[in-house]
């Protein structure tokens, strides 16, 4: 496949639904995870001109590591429980925050994050990552973006890892 997009740029939704298929055609036949993780967060951060798209990994019992990611420098490692991304990982669950300067005990990778999304990706009942994506605008993410990101972390989890 040619490592190009066709992106319509008509409503969230059907952007999503064009895309998810173009990701999962790009990675097949790639057995390699972090060049698939790499393609995949290019292609959210190009389809949605998200701020930043990345992975964390659980790394131990405590921490998570920094993932392929597109956009500014990012925090190389997150506590269990700690910001968004720790509270995620910990809780097991997707998060929207509309507004991270509310999220008791975030932490401020880049001061141009505004809002954030962040879905835990599990493998045999346990959170092995995250995908988080932010936003330099507030109020970015909504039902759409929680529907379709879990939907690509339940595919990661069992034909990338």
């Amino acid at each position: 496949m040619a490592e190009e997009l066709a992106i319509n740029n008509s409503s969230k939704e059907e952007n999503y639904k064009s895309l998810i298929p173009q990701i999962k055609a790009l990675c097949s036949g790639e057995s390699n995870a972090i060049a698939n993780q790499a393609n995949i967060v290019s292609a959210l951060k190009q389809a949605f001109n998200f701020f930043w798209v990345g992975f964390y990994w659980v790394d131990s019992q405590e921490e998570l590591v920094l993932g392929p990611f597109q956009g500014p420098i990012a925090c190389t490692r997150i506590r269990k429980g700690k910001g968004v991304c720790g509270t995620s990982w910990s809780d097991a669950k997707t998060l929207v925050v509309n507004n991270v300067e509310e999220f008791p005990g975030h932490i401020a990778c880049s001061s141009e994050s505004k809002s954030e999304i962040v879905v835990p990706i599990i493998k045999n009942n346990s959170v092995v990552g995250v995908l988080d994506v932010d936003s330099d605008r507030l109020s970015t993410f909504d039902d759409v973006d929680s529907h379709y990101l879990n939907e690509l972390c339940k595919w990661i989890s069992t034909d990338i890892l």
